[in-house]
């Protein structure tokens, strides 16, 4: 079995985003060697999206940016030529001008523009088009009822022939490891880019593991916490881990077509031998929805069992409160009987009569707390 890649596995929170500024990401040597016309515009500059953009040849990087002209009008895939651009929450007028250098779909382009998309996998012609979730765990000291404990981004990738174009929105994290690693192995980047589609989707999927490994620490300390006696648990926390690991779930099981379809050598344009890695990133994903599935079955045993700890506290409660009023019960039934002045009573007139009904209510009332105390109601 392929040893897993480790790529950027760092947790990240989501950037602060400022209206007119890109991430610190966006932009390093943005538009280099583009084309300036004699109006002093560029002609076909590349985006301000755009994080990178470069073109490969055997596996390695030519050197430069070029415009979106010039790199049209230099991939060449019968060569094993390629582009690689990369963006970040394009606008639509953005995205376009990409779209209409490379002919890719409007539908997909759509999808990329609004994102909100559920991960697929679609084919428009002679492109692919791959839709991820991508997960970022959110660190906090401890589980409350408002934790946010992961945060949802997403990649969509046009994979063609010649070009690899990736789309990032939200938290979805920076692609640069990927494109360092892939370029420090041209014999795996000079399978073009099918090769760009594996390494992201290998990516993403690793980082789902290291959200599962994380959360699994979320899932303990709260299960200790549920069993234990001295720390009764609010059910609100127990339902908010629930609801992030529904969040989790929906970003991560409906990829399973997708990646099955990828590593079964079924979709034209993935080469066999790059459907073979996909087979790894696979077993990866299968193992991620099974600690789903875990934690799912060990969350909601939580549930109940809280709820059923809350059942049990009531009881004890209500036992307790039996118990004590059962103890003022002797004392005020005495008390009644000797309050309704009627003028023939025994022991009115007796100078014993009171001291005798206190010692009654004293002796009556230990016996009963005695015998309640013995059956652990007191």
């Amino acid at each position: 079995m392929r040893r897993r890649r480790t790529w950027a596995v760092r947790r990240r929170r989501r950037p602060v985003r400022r209206r007119g500024r890109l991430p610190p990401d966006v932009g390093n040597e943005r538009n280099e060697g583009s084309v300036t016309g004699r109006d002093g515009k560029e002609a076909g500059a590349l985006p301000s999206a755009v994080v990178d953009c470069a073109l490969y040849e055997g596996g390695h990087r030519i050197p430069g940016q070029v415009s979106l002209e010039a790199i049209k009008r230099r991939m060449d895939p019968q060569a094993g030529r390629f582009a690689w651009i990369g963006l970040y929450e394009p606008t639509a007028e953005q995205l376009q001008e990409v779209a209409d250098a490379f002919g890719l779909h409007p539908l997909a382009v759509e999808d990329a523009v609004h994102a909100h998309q559920r991960p697929k996998l679609e084919r428009y012609g002679d492109m692919l088009f791959l839709v991820l979730k991508t997960i970022v765990y959110v660190d906090h000291e401890k589980v409350t009822a408002t934790s946010e404990i992961v945060d949802t981004g997403e990649i969509m990738v046009f994979a063609g022939p010649g070009y690899a174009i990736t789309v990032r929105h939200g938290s979805a994290p920076p692609l640069e490891g990927v494109r360092r690693l892939l370029q420090e192995d041209p014999q795996q980047l000079g399978r073009g880019p099918a090769a760009v589609l594996h390494a992201v989707a290998d990516m993403v999927v690793d980082r789902y593991i290291d959200v599962a490994d994380a959360f699994a620490g979320d899932v303990d300390t709260l299960e200790a916490e549920v069993f234990s006696p001295d720390t009764p648990v609010d059910a609100a926390r127990i339902y908010q881990l629930k609801r992030e690991l529904l969040e989790f779930k929906r970003a991560v099981t409906p990829l399973t077509g997708s990646l099955q379809r990828l590593s079964d050598n079924s979709v034209p344009g993935i080469p066999p031998k790059v459907a073979t890695y996909f087979r790894d990133v696979t077993d990866h994903h299968q193992r991620v929805i099974e600690q789903i599935l875990s934690f799912d079955e060990l969350i909601t045993g939580m549930l109940t069992a809280s709820i059923a700890q809350l059942g049990v506290r009531q009881n004890a409660d209500m036992r307790r409160i039996s118990a004590w009023a059962a103890l003022i019960a002797v004392p005020t039934m005495i008390v009644g009987i000797y309050g309704m002045n009627f003028e023939h009573m025994p022991e009115l007139a007796s100078p014993y009569g009171y001291p005798a009904v206190w010692l009654t209510m004293i002796t009556v009332c230990t016996v009963v707390y005695r015998a309640l105390s013995r059956n652990k109601w007191l």
